[in-house]
């Protein structure tokens, strides 16, 4: 009997070394992709390990693959090698390069780009600390779970951990947490940045019915989310200004929607009284004045005028029969305001033809319709001429801009009425409105428009002076955007009102370095079943695919007897 030469047992012992090596490697590589140098070094090494116990042991190994077993069992081995080769090849491939697909209806795992830009652009560590326990009754916790997973796909800047507030009752404490369910976001670099905590009221969208009963809607979490992050990191936000003072309409009352879908898409809203402030704050992004009952003040007027002097930019929504403040504040950038009432039978509410409806046609936005609830005008001076600018396809509108020879301003229509239109003088609403020729002005009118009035050029085209440029935003309505947030016959809610308004508020602050996202809420959907079903349901998690594997086995066992 030969002896066992010694190198069999050593190249044994290196191949099985060799497999746990390419074993461990692998997994490093899974588990902790941020050194995935080491984790090819790993493998790279593993594979000497087994070229190696080949070359000690390379006449058994030859023998074993040119004898007659041998060469019957090569091609499925070198077969099955392939197959394995390739499969970690992939594997290994994949996990730095892969793609995501959301297969879910309502594409609850796909952020919006906003958020994705957000991330990816973080250059602070944020560490996200969720106070969850156990027992959730409408599954916040998880959803939560999973939606920061989403985020952590996005920035390896982002950092979660989870804290039982039961079992580390100082922890909570320690964050002043009062709910379950809630989420801090702290700024690891700067300690200095105040911490930003996202209570489940924020997440859990509800309403209260008739009985007083509360009913889950839906879960949102991102725009909270998002928002927070963008709060410890510092980023800027755009912030509107609503002026107050002269009977606008209230943003907490009247316009309740408008201010929750402007913040629903991160925008900072506030109210601004001029005989107190005494000036534009620096951190307006806008400065929205909403259909004032009172005449402002020279003081006031001057303040206004200065600010749109020096490049800034203001949205006016006015009423019929303006007040001569608002004649003033818009005469110096080419607009004449007259008194009266926009009529259109031919495109309006069949109760009510002051009540214009602008279709696709004749809106800047692609939206299907808009209504305007009592609308004025506003004529531009005699030295603008209208530039129509035919669209690009059948179903893109006449955009009609503007110009003049003898100013820098431009004049961009936003929202017309019909040619069938005209200015109602002396408007009623006890009695039919009739055109009356020499009184009222034929149509078409002119509900919305962006006023804009670039810095003059050099002859390279670049500004001349620091000013930048002025965007004036002119609504002949301030209706079309009131509404209360719940009530579906307010004017926010009807056709496109509140895409318009929002639309409006995006033309105007466009260009600012700032940050808004849009809202995406996942509706609550519960799976109402009969006993009968339960019992199905439950019955064949735990039996049915055994079932299916006794049958099949039994299918087989049949046809080989």
């Amino acid at each position: 009997m030969r002896n066992k030469s010694p190198f069999n047992s050593l190249s044994g012992l290196i191949s099985l070394l060799g497999l746990l090596t390419l074993l461990i490697g692998l997994v490093v590589m899974v588990v902790l992709p941020a050194i995935r140098i080491a984790a090819w070094a790993i493998l790279a090494l593993g594979i000497l390990l087994m070229a190696a116990a080949f070359i000690l042991d390379f006449r058994r190994v030859s023998g074993a693959i040119t004898g007659k077993r041998g060469r019957f069992s090569t091609g499925t081995t070198v077969m099955t090698s392939i197959f394995i080769g390739i499969t970690l090849l992939v594997n290994a491939i994949s996990i730095g390069s892969y793609h995501r697909f959301d297969a879910t209806g309502l594409a609850r795992f796909t952020l919006t780009s906003q958020t994705k830009d957000v991330l990816t652009s973080m250059n602070t560590t944020v560490q996200v600390t969720g106070f969850f326990v156990p027992n959730d009754q409408y599954g916040i916790g998880n959803y939560i779970k999973n939606l920061l997973k989403e985020y952590q796909n996005y920035s390896t800047r982002l950092t979660v951990k989870e804290i039982d507030p039961d079992e580390h009752p100082d922890q909570a404490n320690k964050y002043g947490i009062t709910q379950y369910q809630t989420v801090v976001f702290e700024n690891v670099d700067n300690p200095n940045m105040r911490p930003r905590m996202v209570t489940p009221d924020e997440v859990v969208q509800s309403t209260t019915d008739s009985q007083g009963n509360q009913q889950l809607l839906g879960l949102e979490a991102e725009h909270a989310f998002t928002s927070a992050i963008l709060e410890v990191t510092g980023v800027t936000q755009k912030k509107i200004y609503f002026l107050t003072g002269h009977g606008e309409a209230d943003i907490n009352v009247d316009y309740s929607s408008a201010t929750q879908s402007l913040r629903d898409n991160l925008f900072k809203v506030d109210v601004l009284d001029l005989l107190i402030t005494q000036g534009i704050p620096d951190d307006a992004a806008a400065l929205i004045i909403a259909g004032p009952k009172r005449q402002l003040d020279a003081n006031e007027l001057n303040i206004i005028k200065n600010y749109l002097g020096n490049g800034g930019w203001v949205m006016v929504m006015l009423n019929p029969n303006p007040s001569l403040d608002m004649k003033q504040l818009l005469a110096p950038w080419g607009l004449f305001l007259d008194d009266g009432t926009i009529v259109d039978p031919a495109s309006s509410l069949s109760s009510s033809v002051s009540t214009p409806i602008v279709p696709r046609t004749r809106n800047f936005f692609p939206l299907t319709s808009t209504y305007f609830p009592g609308a004025t005008t506003f004529l531009p001076q005699p030295q603008f001429e209208p530039q129509p600018i035919p669209g690009s396809s059948s179903d893109t509108p006449i955009q009609v801009v503007w110009t003049s020879n003898v100013s820098q301003i431009q004049m961009i229509s936003l929202a017309r009425s019909s040619s069938d239109s005209w200015l109602e003088k002396n408007f009623d609403t006890g009695t039919a409105p009739v055109f009356t020729d020499g009184t009222d002005i034929r149509g078409p009118h002119e509900i919305g428009l962006l006023v804009v009035m670039t810095p003059p050029l050099d002859s390279n085209g670049q500004p001349i002076g620091s000013v930048p440029d002025t965007r004036l935003v002119v609504v002949g309505d301030s209706d079309f955007a009131s509404g209360k947030a719940g009530i579906p016959d307010q004017n926010f809610y009807n056709g496109d009102n509140g895409n318009f308004f929002l639309n409006l508020v995006e033309v105007l602050t466009s260009g600012k370095e700032l940050i808004s996202i849009e809202r995406k809420v996942l509706p609550f959907r519960r799976l109402v079943v009969g006993p009968e079903v339960a019992n199905f349901i439950r019955i064949s998690s735990i039996g049915l695919l055994p079932l299916l594997v006794l049958v099949i086995g039994g299918i087989i066992w049949w046809r080989r007897r």
